[in-house]
């Protein structure tokens, strides 16, 4: 056998063996480095693309009345959502889709771009799908890749009432809402986020804390089952919360107030706990869950009567002759003044060169404080100026809690204005005004300006003599105390005897108010303020003693006359509703 001759050295040999020897070991290092050093890396990165993280939204707490009633629930509804990262063909999977449930293709293509935020992070497509929708999906879910759909809690409104400006509304959480957060990690786009109301106020007792789901999926990115290592981790669900709100009455003030412009709170003094609050016009409480159309959306935003504006707490209007028991307050907390002493009302009055009127152009004729309240004169309080001046009237103002937040805890409550001779030199300028503001003042005109809730909170400090607990919609043991207002026996006792005038006297404004019941006392105050936009609103303000209990009430009517005509007999109807519900249930 012939031999081929070794033409190798054995230098080359050993060269080669060691060139082999360090490509082997490089390769065992590789491996070393890739199954052991960074074993956890690559195993999140395989586990991505076998793996599907699946979000479980939490659903929010119910909202419930003081008897437990459901206000707002949750209802089931289904949203498609889709991992970009496993779209091969995104323009054709959204065309497909779009024509499996019957939408418009724009609509998937908007809320991708809408709620995208990563690859492997799951981007909404469509929301509030039908059972319908869904069965289609799943007869078609081999053709659509990296798209599936999942159940999701959304906002329902069971119960007989709207209260839409008190529940509030939550809205879904985009990118530039989810960049605003404090606590944006808590959050993923296209959940839902209190937006105003208790919502708002008690969201973070309200929204719950996320789940997770793992899916185990195929190279179509088509589940295939759960993944064992990987257990389930549940929503935790929102609080309830219980609201002072009692769902009768409640539905008895918005049936009261349908058709109209205006704000009805009724509550108990001594607790500061609110039954019942309207604000008209108002809005369906499903306007934000995707229930309304675009026209319906956009005829709410435009229309002339606001009715997303909350009326009870950020509405500011002139308060009129309600405010006179503050000015009477004023006097008889002067040593000089003389309840008794009676001054003549001729239904006009000259200050300077200006005729101040009475809303009776006739005039009462003579009268003292008592009947001055009683009958709602103002020339009366003309006449008394001399006994303060500008800023005392605004300190007593203060005291009853005007010009300030009253801390109620629906969010957005504006202040109110309580002028003072600072605010008015700042606004006229030092001799831009006169002491014939002071005639607007003390009436409840001119520059003054209050909300709904202030005058509840002021109604309570008067039922209450000044120990009142601040308005509120939470349902708890103990709430915060308004400031103690203190003043002196008599002056409460006075200004509670002519309140009592006003309702029972045959010339007294609120004698509309009185439901003619044996065992209920009641006490009021009417007001017709004037406005400069329009006809003057109308005014009641009081409260009623009937079996050991206390009801505080506040009735603002826009632009519909005077308050002993209009909201005077409005209070009957509802402290006859109180009356007959107690008298039945007892």
């Amino acid at each position: 056998m012939l031999k081929a001759e070794n033409i190798a050295s054995i230098k080359q040999y050993y060269f080669a063996l060691g060139v082999l020897w360090l490509l082997i070991t490089i390769l065992l290092l590789r491996y070393f480095q890739l199954q052991i050093l960074n074993f956890d890396q690559y195993s999140k990165k395989a586990n991505t693309n076998r793996i599907r993280k699946v979000t479980l939204s939490a659903p929010r707490g119910l909202i419930l009345d003081r008897n437990g009633e459901i206000l707002v629930d949750n209802h089931p509804t289904y949203i498609l959502n889709a991992i970009p990262g496993e779209l091969t063909k995104k323009e054709e999977s959204f065309q497909f889709v779009a024509k499996v449930i019957g939408i418009d293709s724009s609509v998937i293509a908007n809320n991708y771009k809408k709620y995208y935020r990563g690859r492997f992070i799951p981007t909404r497509l469509v929301k509030d799908l039908t059972f319908e929708q869904i069965a289609k999906i799943e007869e078609n879910k081999l053709d659509v890749e990296g798209i599936y759909y999942q159940q999701f809690p959304e906002r329902d409104f069971p119960s007989i009432v709207k209260a839409s400006h008190i529940l509030g509304y939550v809205k879904e959480v985009d990118k530039a809402i989810r960049n605003s957060l404090n606590k944006k990690n808590e959050y993923e786009l296209g959940d839902v986020i209190g937006w105003s109301g208790l919502e708002k106020k008690y969201e973070q007792s309200l929204k719950g804390k996320h789940g997770v789901q793992f899916f185990q999926v195929d190279a179509f990115g088509r589940e295939v089952g759960f993944v064992n290592e990987f257990p389930p981790q549940n929503a935790e669900p929102g609080k309830d919360i219980s609201t002072t709100i009692d769902l009768n009455i409640q539905k008895y003030l918005e049936n009261v107030m349908y058709g109209n412009r205006g704000v009805i709170i009724l509550g108990i003094p001594k607790t500061g706990e609110i039954l019942g609050a309207v604000s008209m016009p108002d809005f369906e409480p499903d306007l934000f869950t995707g229930r309304i159309t675009e026209k319906d959306w956009k005829d709410i935003l435009n229309h002339p009567d606001k009715p997303l504006v909350n009326r009870f707490n950020q509405g500011l209007y002139p308060p009129g002759s309600i405010v006179k028991m503050i000015t009477e307050a004023v006097l008889l907390d002067n040593p000089n003044f003389d309840p008794l002493i009676e001054y003549n009302c001729e239904g006009a009055f000259q200050f300077g060169d200006r005729v101040f009127g009475c809303w009776n152009i006739k005039g009462h004729g003579k009268l003292n404080l008592s009947s001055a309240i009683t009958k709602s004169c103002d020339i009366y309080f003309y006449k008394t100026i001399k006994y303060y001046d500008f800023d005392e009237l605004a300190k007593y103002y203060k005291l009853f809690g005007f010009g300030k937040l009253t801390g109620i805890d629906i969010q957005g409550e504006s202040k109110g204005v309580v002028p003072t001779t600072h605010y008015m030199n700042k606004r006229y300028g030092r001799f831009g005004w006169s002491k014939g503001a002071l005639l607007n003042y003390c009436i409840g005109q001119g520059e003054v300006l209050v909300t709904p809730i202030q005058v509840f909170n002021y109604i309570n400090l008067l039922a209450t003599m000044g120990n009142s607990y601040k308005p509120h919609f939470l349902k708890k043991e103990r709430s915060n105390t308004n400031d103690t207002l203190i003043l002196s026996n008599h002056i409460w006792e006075n200004i509670i005897t002519d309140m009592e005038r006003v309702v029972y006297d045959d010339e007294g404004t609120g004698k509309s108010a009185n439901p003619s019941y044996p065992n209920a006392k009641i006490f009021g105050k009417t007001g017709t303020a004037e406005n400069p936009h329009g006809e003057d609103h109308a005014w009641f303000v009081g409260w009623m003693n009937f079996q050991s209990e206390q009801y505080s009430i506040v009735i603002l009517l826009e632009n519909a006359g005077s308050g002993g005509t209009v909201a005077a007999p409005i209070a009957k109807e509802i402290f006859n509703n109180i009356i007959n519900k107690n008298s039945n249930s007892s």
